[in-house]
């Protein structure tokens, strides 16, 4: 017997072997019934918007600002060089991106006017992907909030379009009494006014903000879900731990370069800060953009930490994350600030999308897009279709190859009390028209004239091309869900 226990032993191993095979082979069946019951695992979504930012980011060429994880994001996602909002305002250009309709389907053209009074059944972005079975939160700012004003509260809400929300309230809020306002006439929602706070990040809202979004994410990491993460700086007052101030000395804060220069070239709906640089002197202009970077370094932390707690769950794996900004923001370029024009500054905004796998990845597109294209984009390729209203177009081509053929100028509207300004942007001309009972045309070749400093409108020679744009661009106002 004895010579038979070598081949038993073998015999006993084999068996083993062949029974360890069964057994993976019937758990990996196993499971692969059970996604083929579930259908493929879900896609989710990580939506970040920032308030009043502009294109001033390391990624975006900007060798002063530091933001080191905006920029980490652009290295993992397609960055879009010529973005546009469809309304430089915060609660029309929300109200664009998150219903899917332009303002002039929407008709919300102000800070007060809720969407729901004017389209009461249209289907929100987060409202669709809840319908889907997703889990769906906002933390922080998505549709309107007066700022600072509504800090703490839901502000201009839609129930309707989330499962949960979250809305902190830090110390910035609790402060305001310590804040400078260089415009002490304006109210600190509309103010140069800033605050070098004491204190950690995480006292201060948008470190808040950043603190219940990676609960959030550590909460719902086994579900689908689609996370809306609302940042409020670097919308004024400027305020920001005294550590992000010292990142920028005032001395070496250098000013715009363009001023106004010939202001008759313009219409007087073109400007909306007068006077010119509200009367500030050098000095305190200096002051304000040194707050506002401040904020804006403040404000990529809080979004680093989030990326880094979507990495650290496993998470980025399967999650597409689209960073963007309501719209852009001039720090004294014509002699304006903020918001509410059509100049490039005003318009233009950084916009960021990051899908796992994508080719483009790491890239950048210099095709005209626009923050319409956000909802179609995010339905598109978390392939749960996209209701038929919706407005813009999947950028997914874009982040296969981010320099593919693409035709879609970037509509940009505001108004004004003697009527709407409206604008087009192509790669090489920004065309705009005012509603002003004279039909104020400007012109501008960006190849040329990238700071929009000479007006050609008037000038002969370009008839052609103002008859083009201005066909375009009133052809597309009148595509208008009613």
């Amino acid at each position: 017997m004895a010579e038979f226990r070598p081949i038993l032993v073998t015999m006993r191993k084999l068996a083993t072997q062949i029974g360890i095979c069964i057994l993976l082979s019937t758990l990996a069946f196993a499971q692969t019934a059970k996604q083929a019951r579930q259908g493929p695992v879900p896609r989710n979504v990580l939506l970040i918007a920032v308030d009043d930012l502009d294109n001033h980011l390391g990624c975006y060429g900007d060798p002063m600002v530091q933001s080191p994880n905006i920029d980490r994001l652009a290295r993992r996602g397609v960055r879009f060089d010529r973005a546009y909002c469809q309304f430089p305002l915060c609660s029309p250009s929300r109200t664009a991106l998150l219903t899917g309709l332009r303002p002039d389907s929407s008709r919300v053209y102000d800070l007060q006017t809720h969407f729901r009074t004017t389209v009461p059944n249209v289907v929100t972005l987060p409202q669709h992907f809840k319908n889907k079975g997703y889990f769906v939160a906002r933390v922080g700012k998505l549709y309107h909030y007066g700022v600072p004003r509504d800090i703490g509260t839901s502000g201009l809400d839609d129930p309707l379009s989330w499962t949960t929300v979250r809305n902190p309230k830090g110390r910035d809020k609790v402060e305001e009494n310590l804040i400078t306002n260089l415009t002490p006439k304006r109210s600190l929602g509309s103010s140069l006014s800033y605050l070098a706070a004491d204190g950690t990040d995480e006292e201060q809202t948008d470190g808040m903000v950043a603190t219940e979004a990676v609960r959030l994410l550590e909460r719902t990491k086994d579900d689908p879900f689609f996370l809306a993460v609302g940042f409020f700086r670097p919308h004024c007052p400027y305020v920001a731990p005294k550590k992000y101030f010292d990142l920028y000395p005032q001395n070496k804060l250098p000013l715009p370069a363009h001023s106004p220069g010939d202001t008759t070239q313009y219409s007087r709906e073109a400007f909306w800060t007068y006077p010119f640089n509200w009367g500030l002197n050098e000095d305190q202009r200096r002051e304000a953009i040194q707050a506002y970077y401040a904020s804006v370094s403040f404000m990529d932390a809080q979004v680093g930490r989030v990326l880094d707690a979507l990495d650290r769950l496993g998470l980025a794996e399967n999650t597409i994350v689209v960073f963007w900004s309501d719209h852009g923001y001039l720090l004294s370029e014509h002699g304006q600030w903020m918001k509410q024009s059509l100049f490039e500054e005003s318009a233009r905004v950084p916009m960021i999308v990051a899908v796992p796998g994508a080719e483009g990845n790491g890239g950048a597109s210099p095709r005209t897009v626009e923050l319409q294209d956000i909802y179609p984009t995010i339905t598109d390729w978390c392939q749960v279709g996209t209701p038929a209203h919706v407005a813009g177009n999947s950028l997914l081509p874009l982040l296969s190859n981010p320099k593919s053929a693409w035709d879609h100028p970037a509509i940009t509207q505001t108004d004004r009390k003697s009527g709407m300004g409206r604008s087009i942007r192509t790669e090489r001309w920004r065309y705009s028209v005012w509603e002003n009972g004279q039909g104020a045309e400007e012109l501008y070749d960006h190849d040329r004239d990238p700071y929009e400093l000479k007006n050609l409108a008037k000038e002969s020679g370009f008839d052609e091309v103002k008859r083009e744009l201005r066909s375009r661009l009133l052809g597309s106002t009148a595509k208008v869900t009613k």
